[in-house]
C-alpha cells in the first residue's frame, strides 16, 4: 500500500486550498480621524485670517498670499491625478475655469472680505449653512420637491444663524450686516459650484477636478492683486502675515481637502459630512482660546441650532 493511502482524510467541512479566504471588513477609524482632522484644518482658516488682519493688511493681499503658496501644491494634485487619464476637452476647460471661479475665487474673495467684519464663530455658521443652500439651489434651479420635515430643517439652522447675528450686531454693529452678506455670498458661490459640479466629477475625478478648480482660482486671485495693487506693496508686509499665509495655504487648504477627499472614500459622503460638524465647534473654541471672541449662551444655543437643522436635513436627505 502506498504511503498516501495512510494519510489522514480531510475533515469533512474544510475548504479546498484554493478557496477564497473572507476579508474582513475594514475599520472606519482611519475615515473618522481624517475627516475630524480636515474638518479642523478647515475651521482653522478663519482663526488666521483674523489673526492677519491684526497686522493691517487687506483682504486682496491676504487672499493672494494665501493662492500664492498654495498655487504650487494644486498643480501638483492636478498634475498627478492626471496622470494617465485622457486629456482635457474644450468643455472641460470651460467647465474647469467657471467651477474656480465660482466655487474657489469667488467663494474665497467674498470669506476673505466678510471676515473683516465678523466673528470667526460667526462667519463658519453661516459657511455651515452650506447643504441646506445647495438644497434650495435644487428647488429653485431644477424644481427639485422640498418636503415638510427638510423645510423644518432649514427654519431650525436658519433660526440659530438669526440668533447668533442678533448679538454679533450687538457686538460690533452695523458692519456685521455687510459682513454677513459676504459670507453668505461666499457659501452661495461654493453650493453653485457644489450644485454644477457633479458631472464633471464624474468625468475627471474628484482630485483632478479639485487640483485644477483650485489653480484656476490662485491665478485669479494672483491676478486680481497685480491689478489692483501696487507690486511694491508687498515690501510693507508684516513678517507674521506672510508666515501666518504659508500656514494658511499648507495646513487649512491644501492638507485638509486632500483629508477630506481621502475620508470620503473611506466612510462615504454622508457619514464623512457628519463628522465635519466638530467643524463649527472646532472655531468657536479657537475664537475663544485664541482670539478672545466671546461664548454667550446665544452662540451656544444657535450652534447647536445650527448644527441640529443640518444634521437632521442629511438624515433626512
Amino acid at each position: 500500500m502506498s504511503s498516501a493511502s495512510n494519510a489522514p482524510d480531510p475533515a469533512p467541512d474544510s475548504a479546498p486550498a484554493s478557496a477564497p479566504v473572507p476579508s474582513l471588513p475594514k475599520p472606519i477609524w482611519p475615515g473618522l480621524v481624517l475627516a475630524s482632522l480636515g474638518a479642523v484644518a478647515f475651521s482653522g482658516k478663519a482663526i488666521i485670517v483674523k489673526l492677519a488682519y491684526r497686522h493691517g493688511v487687506d483682504a486682496v493681499t491676504l487672499i493672494m498670499l494665501r493662492m500664492l503658496f498654495a498655487l504650487p501644491l494644486f498643480v501638483a494634485l492636478a498634475w498627478w491625478a492626471g496622470r494617465g487619464q485622457r486629456a482635457l476637452t474644450r468643455r472641460d476647460w470651460i467647465a474647469v475655469l467657471g467651477l474656480g471661479f465660482s466655487g474657489y475665487y469667488l467663494a474665497s474673495m467674498l470669506d476673505f472680505a466678510g471676515l473683516a467684519y465678523v466673528s470667526a464663530s460667526f462667519e463658519r455658521l453661516i459657511l455651515y449653512l452650506n447643504p441646506t443652500i445647495v438644497l434650495l439651489l435644487g428647488w429653485v434651479l431644477f424644481k427639485r420637491r422640498v418636503s415638510t420635515r427638510q423645510l423644518l430643517a432649514l427654519a431650525l439652522s436658519y433660526s440659530g444663524v438669526l440668533l447668533v447675528f442678533g448679538q454679533e450686531l450687538h457686538l460690533q454693529g452695523a458692519d456685521v450686516l455687510l459682513g454677513a452678506a459676504l459670507v453668505f455670498g461666499s457659501a452661495v458661490s461654493y453650493a453653485l459650484y457644489l450644485v454644477f459640479s457633479g458631472e464633471e466629477v464624474k468625468r475627471l475625478g474628484a482630485m483632478r477636478l479639485t487640483g485644477l478648480a483650485s489653480t484656476v482660482a490662485c491665478v485669479l486671485c494672483i491676478g486680481q492683486f497685480v491689478l489692483l495693487r501696487p507690486l511694491g506693496s508687498l515690501g510693507a508686509v508684516a513678517p507674521e502675515v506672510i508666515w501666518l499665509s504659508v500656514l494658511n495655504a499648507t495646513a487649512c487648504t491644501f492638507a485638509p481637502v486632500l483629508m477630506v477627499m481621502m475620508a470620503i472614500e473611506r466612510l462615504g459622503a454622508t457619514l464623512a459630512a457628519q463628522t465635519g460638524m466638530i467643524g463649527p465647534m472646532s472655531t468657536i473654541l479657537m475664537g475663544v482660546v485664541i482670539l478672545g471672541e466671546p461664548f454667550t449662551p446665544m452662540v451656544a444655543a444657535g450652534t447647536l441650532l445650527v448644527l441640529g437643522g443640518v444634521w437632521l436635513l442629511t438624515r433626512w436627505r
